[in-house]
């Protein structure tokens, strides 16, 4: 028997907590639409995000490493793709809706610039000269709502209030982002509140796994950081003799021990408050979260990282190399808007000349921002 639309939405309202949010009750589309027979509003969305131009550019993102510095250091889409599991994983443990967990995971970095984080911050301090900004979480609904090109009716992905939420509301170590039609909610949905743990959990653990491989960070230098010591304790013998396997067990044993505590402490604080439905969580303060104790040993991890990692001399070169890209490219196009794409010039006119700017350079990978920043600026290179 083919499951349709309407099974699925029975079988959520029975599966899933009363807190949780159910497809059939979605405040639905900006733009009407005739629902699929048989995949819910989620996994419609969820697809439409693997299908679009900006998902499979993610490729090409950096995370913390240049693509071309190794195949085996996670880029956006890698890393996004573990988002994605690590946040199913928490949803069906707290009988969350996993569609909804899953189309906000993929979707949560799919505004990100080239370079990563210093592309972000670049290209926010050139359109602060034009009174404006850029954040790569509005930037990302700019993307599903705006910039993506697929439908003959309506400009956008045109994916569902609950989706859009937890893209904008993508709230993180270091996102924060504000927008005016989601300032009603104190907090998102549960679903988007678990992508925001996930996102921690997956770039936290796998930057430790990235930064041993390159040799930035020494195994030494993490003997002292609380996680870690925990970690390295529950290595079984044989492990300890190959650094390889000890390296991939405890970076397996970290990720399983962040997630159990924030389940654990997440059913606490639901059971203590709660909550009854939707609204109610909307209301309240986050309600995912870790232990008190695990929470400062996190934060420890992340200082850490912050010190030894994302500071090292081989990052800060290369982020000053994406900035001085970034910042090149912009003034290029901006003194010669006519260098840009045809399909991109042409929106010159219907909005400002540097957001389409600073829309085109968002878009970019981070192989095509060198391979453009070459063709400008080298008289040896082909235009």
């Amino acid at each position: 028997m083919i499951l349709t639309r309407a099974d699925w939405e029975k079988i959520e309202s029975t599966l899933y907590a009363p807190y949780a949010v159910k497809s059939g009750e979605s405040r639905g589309r900006k733009y009407p639409e005739k629902e699929h027979p048989t995949r819910s509003v989620f996994q419609r969305d969820r697809d439409r995000i693997i299908h679009s131009t900006a998902f499979r550019r993610l490729e090409y993102k950096t995370q913390v490493f240049i693509y071309h510095e190794g195949d085996y250091y996670r880029n956006r889409l890698t890393h996004t793709i573990e988002v994605q599991q690590i946040a199913r994983t928490i949803a069906r443990s707290l009988r969350l809706n996993e569609d909804l967990v899953e189309a906000i995971a993929l979707a949560h970095d799919i505004g990100h610039t080239p370079f990563g984080h210093k592309g972000e911050w670049s290209l926010n301090e050139i359109m602060k000269k034009f009174n404006m900004s850029f954040e790569h979480n509005r930037h990302g609904l700019r993307v599903v709502d705006e910039l993506e090109k697929r439908y003959r009716h309506f400009d956008g992905l045109n994916l569902s209030y609950e989706v859009r939420e937890g893209i904008v509301k993508h709230k993180t170590s270091y996102d924060n982002p504000h927008h005016d039609e989601f300032e009603e909610s104190h907090s998102p949905c549960l679903e988007a509140q678990v992508v925001n743990f996930a996102d921690e959990i997956a770039y936290t653990s796998h930057d430790v796994d990235d930064g041993l491989k390159s040799g930035i960070i020494e195994w030494d230098q993490l003997k002292e950081v609380p996680l870690w010591k925990l970690v390295t304790a529950r290595l079984d013998r044989d492990s300890r003799k190959d650094p390889e396997l000890a390296r991939n067990a405890c970076v397996r044993h970290l990720i399983n021990l962040l997630v159990s505590d924030l389940l654990e402490a997440s059913e606490k604080r639901l059971k203590c408050l709660q909550p009854a439905s939707v609204d109610q969580v909307r209301a309240a303060d986050t309600m995912i979260t870790y232990s008190s104790g695990t929470g400062r040993q996190y934060a420890a991890l992340r200082k850490f990282l912050e010190e030894n990692m994302y500071n090292h001399y081989r990052v800060i070169r290369m982020a000053a190399k994406a900035d001085r890209i970034i910042r090149d490219l912009f003034e290029a196009y901006e003194e010669e808007p006519r260098q840009i794409p045809p399909h991109v010039f042409n929106r010159i006119g219907k909005e400002p000349k540097e957001q389409i700017i600073c829309d085109y350079i968002a878009g970019m990978t981070d192989r095509f921002a060198q391979e453009e920043h070459r063709r400008l600026f080298s008289p040896e290179s082909l235009v």
